[in-house]
């Protein structure tokens, strides 16, 4: 398979999630994918939301204070296995370089691709923005992506914990810590 670096696909995922653990007989399922196209010279090109309806858990009220999702919206959504039929299809992600911020969703798409014996829609080239932007700026230790924007002076568009803006703003973030670093200096 011919590798394509025209391109990388931020992602980032929304999953169910309580308080505490989950309860009896749920677990934690993306519910959301935010999809960002970053061009290789480091402009956004567009944002887009998959909701994906769970099938064994339930959106709980402290889920829908911190993503804003209700159950209904998710109920309305596709599979799981259709939402990766589309990153593969109209993102080629098995062919182009993915990002996220942290490791979060790569393990999450993992597991549940794995469970549910769906077909993986990355390619195995994962970009870790936390780890560059922890790296690029020489600190000690990593933050979330909300203090990362604050600290690269960089204001919070849209809703935090929704998947299109998280990934949105995570590409703006990538595009700071890698793409802007590699640009000669201008004389």
């Amino acid at each position: 398979m011919t590798r394509r670096y025209d391109q990388i696909i931020v992602v980032d995922v929304e999953c169910t999630c309580w308080e505490g653990p989950p309860p009896p007989g749920q677990e934690n399922e993306i519910i959301e994918i935010g999809i960002c196209r970053l061009r290789a010279n480091g402009d956004r090109m567009e944002k887009r939301s998959l909701l994906v309806k769970p099938e064994h858990s339930t959106v709980s009220a402290f889920c829908t204070e911190l993503t804003s999702l209700t159950q209904e919206q998710v109920d309305a959504g596709m599979t799981f296995a259709e939402a990766c039929a589309i990153l593969e299809k109209e993102y080629r992600t098995r062919q182009r370089v993915w990002a996220s911020y942290g490791d979060f969703d790569r393990q999450q798409f993992e597991r549940q691709c794995a469970a549910w014996n769906v077909r993986y829609p990355f390619s195995p080239t994962h970009l870790n923005i936390k780890t560059l932007f922890t790296l690029a700026r020489a600190m000690r230790h990593d933050v979330g992506m909300a203090q990362a924007l604050e600290l690269a002076g960089i204001p919070l568009e849209g809703r935090h914990h929704r998947g299109d803006d998280d990934a949105w703003n995570a590409a703006r973030l990538l595009s700071l810590a890698l793409l802007e670093r590699s640009q000669p200096p201008s004389a």
